[in-house]
């Protein structure tokens, strides 16, 4: 039973700690734009890929003198 009075203040703590970081992001503007992170997801990248071929093409090791 005693060690409740342990527990008690830990998990106040870790409440205070908690809000404070919430606060700490909403203003810092962490939740500003929700949606482009979940867009990203959906938009894929290939039309980058094609667009710069210098990508694909294997580079050339031979070229020490």
């Amino acid at each position: 039973m005693s060690i409740i009075y342990l527990l008690i203040p830990i998990a106040g703590l870790f409440v205070i700690l908690a809000v404070a970081i919430f606060f700490w992001a909403v203003r810092s503007n962490q939740f500003e734009d929700l949606e482009r992170q979940g867009m990203n997801v959906l938009l894929d990248d290939d039309d980058a890929k094609l667009k710069s071929p210098e990508k694909n093409q294997p580079s050339s090791r031979n070229d020490k003198h």
